[in-house]
């Protein structure tokens, strides 16, 4: 199995705060990496970082075997696609759903733009939202439904790497475990490659295949989702499992996880 994304000796300072602590983190394809920690910890740093949307004062950023440098190319935006935890972050309140995802497919000459209407169609589709909906602004739908939206307007630049940050915790319960199983159902049917980014366990239990976990700008543990959950190295990661007696994961999956105590 290839490396797709490689984080190497990864260090952001906000004067004399370290945000980020010489991180060092490798991501294989085809695979989703869930990435855990307290609020603070630099989880959503690393991520943006990785994006593009903060530069590092040190270490450097392999994605395949191509250096992103500071300032990134068209292409190499293209390539990385992050979905946040408030959708409207990436979705203009005075654009149709049209318009936000042809402009993406356009800026990146994805499809030609006789095709364009055919492509928004099937991403729509593939996010279980109906065609009609390109005719609708952001507001006239739930906050389920614009994730979803925020969902097909990444994956309409065809990225090689996925980041999800916080993509379910400001949605209602029930919200949260239907966008979750569009995640595993995209991961199983794309081969997506992906970083997600969570607080709460049980997701991360039920979407990753590895497991990462930070604690004041500091990588603790990196290791395979059934290692980590029931033979986790560091004490940090113990504690966080031991605060979590029953962790809810899909539907398709059922029931509960315990953690072995």
């Amino acid at each position: 199995m290839n490396t797709a994304l490689q984080v190497q000796n990864l260090t952001v300072r906000y004067g004399g705060f370290t945000a980020l602590d010489h991180i060092n983190l490798s991501l294989q394809e085809h695979t989703t990496l869930g990435l855990v920690g307290e609020s603070g910890s630099g989880k959503s740093t690393l991520a943006r970082v990785i994006a593009g949307l903060i530069a590092p004062d040190e270490g450097q950023i392999l994605l395949g075997a191509q250096q992103l440098v500071k300032k990134r190319s068209r292409e190499q935006h293209k390539k990385i696609q992050m979905i946040f935890q408030n959708p409207d972050a990436s979705l203009n309140p005075k654009h149709s759903i049209r318009q936000i995802l042809s402009e993406a497919l356009l800026f990146h000459n994805i499809v030609n733009r006789s095709e364009v209407e055919k492509r928004c169609k099937e991403l729509l589709d593939r996010v279980h939202l109906e065609a009609k909906a390109l005719d609708k602004y952001p507001h006239e739908f739930s906050g389920g439904q614009r994730q979803r939206i925020a969902i097909a307007r990444a994956l309409s630049v065809e990225p090689s790497l996925l980041i999800a940050d916080e993509p379910t915790s400001a949605l209602d319960v029930s919200v949260q475990l239907s966008v979750l199983e569009l995640f595993n159902t995209l991961k199983a049917e794309l081969n997506l490659t992906m970083l997600f980014i969570s607080h709460d366990l049980g997701v991360i239990h039920a979407i990753s295949d590895t497991v990462a976990v930070m604690r004041q700008g500091k990588l603790v543990e990196s290791s395979p989702k059934d290692q980590f959950f029931t033979r986790p190295e560091a004490a940090y990661s113990r504690e966080l499992l031991s605060a979590v007696p029953k962790m809810p994961i899909t539907r398709s999956a059922g029931g509960f996880y315990e953690p072995r105590t």
